[in-house]
């Protein structure tokens, strides 16, 4: 059974957990399949609930991952996919979110997001969605890499004030959405969901990281995941590939940087002073 961790809460009130799972770039090596499902298999012990895949994710052979991880544990699980934009036409999004079940063994997503903005009109997707969540194949619905300017035109739009979640990049060396998408998500207590929290790894040999997470005892990458949780409403999802890199992830909670630290890392990594453009990977 999972032990429980600090949360966050979904517009309805539901709380997600504050540190979860990501699965880009996983099942694209049978070499290290046994690994990475033991990874997502002690993350749900150690709290880490949420798991986060995409239809996209290996060719949806990630999600099947997923779904070998947790058989025999779903109802411990806060599962989160994602179509492809192109997959978004009304009938598209039900197709692809009844593949994406099929994948996982499931009979329900309980957070769906669609992917990127594409072609499609928002209205067509959202209908499809809210005919999902009507039929119990969706328990939330929400969005990834939609910037400012999307997300009000979201939430004007027929079944938009739905909305559960933006999903986009958040790390210390991408700053952007502090200047304007994050202050427009928390004024709506609108969570959002950091990926690539520690970039892909690129930013752990920095030196002011490094001398934090030396007075704390801890891993740069624990750090780094502590800085990008330290607001209320912001979740991460680092991807694990090993049980080892789970627990060092699961760390992360036990760090709680002083003003100073969090001073020294503004040095480091400037917030912004103007509105950037979303950036995505």
């Amino acid at each position: 059974m999972s032990v429980a961790i600090r949360t966050i809460k979904l517009p309805s009130g539901e709380a997600i957990p504050v540190l979860g799972q990501g699965t880009w770039g996983m099942a694209e090596d049978a070499r290290h399949r046994d690994d990475e499902i033991a990874a997502l298999r002690l993350g749900l012990d150690l709290g880490m609930t949420l798991i986060d895949t995409a239809e996209m994710y290996a060719d949806g052979a990630a999600e099947e991952l997923v779904g070998e991880a947790i058989a025999g544990r779903r109802d411990e699980v806060f599962l989160v996919s994602k179509m492809l934009p192109e997959h978004a036409t009304r009938g598209g999004t039900i197709s692809a979110c009844e593949g994406s079940l099929m994948r996982l063994g499931t009979d329900r997503i309980d957070l769906y997001l669609l992917h990127w903005r594409g072609l499609v009109p928002l209205r067509e997707t959202l209908g499809a969605l809210a005919d999902l969540a009507r039929v119990g194949k969706i328990r939330h619905w929400g969005v990834s890499n939609f910037d400012v300017f999307d997300m009000e035109e979201l939430v004007i739009t027929r079944n938009g004030e739905d909305v559960a979640t933006d999903q986009v990049l958040y790390n210390l060396t991408r700053r952007g959405i502090e200047y304007d998408l994050l202050p427009w998500c928390r004024a709506r207590s609108l969570p959002i969901m950091a990926y690539s929290p520690i970039e892909q790894g690129r930013l752990l040999n920095h030196p002011v990281l490094q001398r934090i997470a030396d007075g704390h005892g801890a891993t740069p990458t624990q750090v780094a995941i502590a800085w990008v949780i330290r607001l209320d409403g912001v979740n991460a999802i680092p991807k694990s590939g090993t049980p080892e890199h789970t627990q060092e992830n699961r760390g992360a909670l036990n760090i709680f940087l002083s003003k100073q630290e969090l001073a020294m890392l503004d040095s480091a990594f400037p917030p912004p002073t103007a509105k950037r453009p979303l950036e995505m990977l």
